[in-house]
């Protein structure tokens, strides 16, 4: 995270990341063999997510999907937690969308090095289970706003949670959305109302899905217009059925210093004045 010179915008590392309880899925046939650890816990587990904190560590915020929040099959690690933990992340969140008690907990996630100032967790429209993370860094008008995102699988629906997210997303200015939405750039470019609401850039999106042989775009990091997003690519496969999607972002000045004096209790660091 850069923040060294003068009214500089601030340079921040997102990663995005759906990683599948911990599986390791190389085929389609593991959907089959390993189907049994989305219930039963796997001793190889700790050791896959101890390598994630490899890459994890790269990054200064870092949206999961597909995490469980501590029960029977995750030997009772919140993953949320045992992950921030691990990757010296200073901030985490969970949230628990899908709770079938000491079976399996499954849950969003976020690790952070920026001092999270607010938390609204969203039930999407829908079946049980979708939900979405709303993080803002900061105050006021220049606030940064993240969501962390897991949309359904069918089209109907999708509609209904994108048009449910715009109407949260249209009201602000700096806007990231990061997660696993389950549709191409396309499809999310055609949803006229979000589109309109993110205003993101046209682009056909890069394929994280399936990680053996990526070939779908359904990871994807968005950033709303005032804010500046490159080197979007794929990490190498870390044992899920998606890959990780990294990318650097610009924050313009006002929205770091915003960030900053949150984080300092309202004082502003001499590096953003």
């Amino acid at each position: 995270m850069d923040t060294s010179a003068t009214n500089t915008p601030v340079r921040l590392r997102l990663l995005t990341f759906n990683m599948q309880v911990g599986i390791h899925t190389r085929g389609y046939h593991d959907y089959i063999t390993r189907s049994w650890q989305h219930l039963l816990p796997n001793r190889g587990r700790a050791t896959r997510l101890d390598l994630m904190c490899d890459t994890f560590t790269h990054f200064d915020l870092v949206a999961l999907q597909e995490v469980d929040g501590g029960s029977f099959r995750s030997s009772n690690i919140n993953h949320v937690e045992y992950l921030a933990a691990q990757s010296k992340f200073p901030w985490a969140r969970q949230q628990l969308n899908r709770d079938f008690g000491r079976i399996a907990k499954h849950s969003n996630g976020l690790l952070s090095r920026l001092a999270i100032s607010h938390v609204d967790n969203h039930r999407l429209p829908g079946p049980k289970g979708r939900g979405a993370m709303h993080v803002r860094f900061g105050e006021g008008p220049e606030a940064l706003h993240l969501f962390v995102l897991h949309l359904a699988l069918g089209a109907r629906t999708q509609n209904q949670q994108l048009d449910y997210l715009a109407s949260h997303i249209e009201p602000l200015k700096n806007v990231i959305v990061m997660g696993d939405l389950n549709c191409t750039s396309e499809k999310l470019q055609a949803h006229s109302r979000f589109s309109r609401a993110l205003k993101f850039s046209p682009g056909r999106g890069v394929a994280s899905y399936p990680s053996w042989q990526p070939r779908r775009a359904l990871d994807h990091i968005l950033v709303s217009a005032p804010l500046e997003l490159t080197n979007l690519h794929p990490l190498p496969a870390l044992f899920s059925d998606h890959l990780p999607l990294a990318a650097d972002l610009q924050l313009p000045a006002a929205c770091a210093r915003s960030i900053a004096i949150a984080s300092l209790g309202g004082t502003t660091p001499d590096s953003l004045r």
